[in-house]
């Protein structure tokens, strides 16, 4: 055992990697419907090695990696983040910031009542409110007050110690709150759930891993035409004005000398009986077509086949943000569209249900699907290409950084304390004037999503771990001494705001609809354990919309309570 424990202090890196493995592996553990996370597994499990004592990392790795994760939280957030700032989403924008508003009262006032420092109060909204950037944010306030080595070190341990013990209830709350709350109103969410998606123009099932929709929305089927059809005798083009809508003709085979030969859309050729259409369409307008005298084709020959592209553009197009998809399809005409659907929408990370109330933001990821062709056509309408797994724009990122870095350093005086805003928020800012201009100019930083999100999670939780690590003994000191009372805060901060805010919501705001208000509850909490519950419940994707945009204002206005609470409690 001793050998470990010298490895671990002459080699820190491994006490590092050891806490994130086995906090991960903690954070996986499920009790009914409540699981950890990794992020607060890893701080678990780092406060515990630090136990060993003598091992030590250096600061300057925590510095760099909280920058990472929150330069990512403005950049992934951005996009979401300013499109809260127009009439349709202003309600959504003021539900966010009241919930943020009363936690950090609620926090302020049970700080004062319980004589917390400014670590433990920090720490209490950092768990309370299941906001862990507040510990990288609280830190960084904390390191510019001018303390002494050791009165830092001791309060920077204490936000540890606020958020480790605060943290699981913090979580389980809105999971409660979710259940707990349309009982007491008596809403059924699955009925309820069922009802906004008609009135949204349709349904669509919440999807769990590894499930997909069999039937998908758009459909590609391929038609011989009989003698008594409708389309005999006439054009490429003519076949087009006469079908519905939302059907398009996509290739002609005519028979030629007992052979299939393909032929141009816009040629004068009359289609005769026999010949083979390709249309691709929505799923629900195909049942016309055997009623005109198409017979569905079943078997093919090889050589007789209809190749489509898809491709994810991210919306820059100021005049499609905040319209419907409805209004988007009556807004083109059946020409321009050109057998061009949208079959996916994406917003931070969820998929959104593909109906024809569903509004669209600047920063959502639109999976178009058609040919080739016209797909290009439409895109520079739509906005640019999802980056390729493989690219980020790592000098747009770098500056981005930089400038981050720059505007940490800028000072102000709060409660007659000089403070600057610290690399945290400074890299803040950065990420969302960074993700601002990349919806601005289509072709500047893009970083990959899939990029983005593992820079966010494991800048997280690499802060967190060396936060843990580092406490070391006193960690385990101040939950022996303030273990009791912090946890009973953290019920108060963790569920006061939720009630409140609710009550608020219907009564002020007139968020009546109890699908949207739970999903406004639990993303201005940045709750994702209460969302997934919220999605169990519902059983289909209309909570996504209302989440992911309180999840991206709360995300913001959340992280930035770390140096008003430093600042403000004594």
């Amino acid at each position: 055992m001793n050998i470990f424990i010298e490895q671990l202090r002459d080699n820190p890196f491994i006490a590092l990697f050891l806490s994130l493995g086995l906090g991960y592996l903690l954070g996986k553990l499920k009790i009914g419907k409540f699981q950890l996370g990794g992020v607060a597994g890893s701080l678990i499990v780092a406060v515990l090695i630090g136990q060993f004592g003598g091992i030590e990392i250096n600061n300057s790795i925590k510095s760099v990696f909280f920058a990472l994760f929150i330069f990512m939280v403005g950049y992934n957030g951005g996009p979401q983040f300013f499109s809260s700032f127009n009439r349709s989403s202003f309600t959504r924008l003021i539900a966010a910031f009241m919930m943020c508003f009363v936690g950090l009262l609620t926090v302020l006032v049970c700080a004062m009542w319980a004589g917390l420092d400014k670590g433990l109060a920090a720490g209490l909204a950092a768990g309370g409110l299941t906001q862990s950037a507040i510990i990288g944010t609280a830190g960084n306030a904390i390191d510019l007050l001018g303390l002494s080595v050791n009165e830092a070190a001791e309060m920077k341990t204490n936000v540890a110690v606020g958020y480790s013990i605060t943290y699981i209830f913090g979580s389980l709350g809105p999971i409660l709150m979710v259940s707990i709350i349309p009982i007491i109103c008596g809403w059924n969410l699955r009925e309820e759930a069922v009802k906004l998606a008609k009135k949204l123009g349709g349904g669509a099932v919440q999807l769990n891993e590894g499930e997909f929709i069999a039937l998908n929305r758009v459909a590609y089927r391929a038609y011989n035409v009989a003698e008594d059809s409708e389309f005999a005798g006439l054009t490429g083009p003519q076949i087009n004005n006469k079908l519905a809508d939302d059907l398009s003709l996509e290739k002609i085979y005519v028979l030629n000398d007992s052979e299939e030969e393909k032929i141009a859309l816009d040629t004068d050729q009359k289609i005769q009986a026999g010949d083979i259409l390709f249309i691709s369409g929505l799923r629900k307008d195909f049942a016309s077509l055997t009623s005109m005298g198409l017979v569905e084709k079943g078997e093919f020959d090889q050589s007789i086949n209809l190749v489509q592209v898809q491709r994810k553009l991210v919306l820059t197009n100021k005049k499609l943000a905040n319209l419907s998809i409805k209004e988007i399809h009556d807004k083109v005409n059946k020409a321009q569209r050109n057998g061009v659907y949208i079959s996916q929408v994406t917003r931070l990370g969820h998929d959104m249900s593909t109906l024809p109330e569903t509004k669209l933001h600047l920063g959502d990821e639109i999976t178009l699907i058609g040919d080739a062709k016209a797909v290009a056509k439409l895109e520079k309408n739509v906005g640019y290409s999802s980056p390729m797994p493989s690219f980020t724009d790592f000098t747009i990122f770098s500056f981005g950084m930089v400038l981050g870095f720059l505007i940490g350093e800028i000072s102000f005086t709060i409660n007659g304390t000089t403070m600057s805003l610290g690399s945290g928020l400074g890299c803040l800012i950065s990420g969302l004037f960074v993700g601002y201009l990349r919806m601005r100019q289509p072709r500047f930083g893009a970083i990959n999503a899939g990029a983005a999100n593992f820079m966010q999670n494991f800048g997280l939780t690499v802060f967190v771990a060396v936060v843990g690590i580092n406490a070391g003994a006193p960690a385990l000191t101040a939950i022996q001494e303030h273990g009791m009372t912090l946890l009973l805060l953290g019920f108060v901060v963790t569920l006061v705001p939720q009630l409140l805010v609710v009550a608020f919501n219907f009564y002020v705001l007139k968020i009546k609809n109890p699908v949207e208000a739970m999903a406004v509850m639990v993303g201005s909490r940045s709750a994702n354990p209460g969302f997934a519950t919220l999605l169990e419940k519902t059983g289909n994707s209309t909570p996504v919309a209302s989440f992911t945009l309180t999840y991206a204002v709360a995300n913001i206005f959340l992280t930035l309570w770390g140096p008003i609470i430093v600042a403000l409690v004594k």
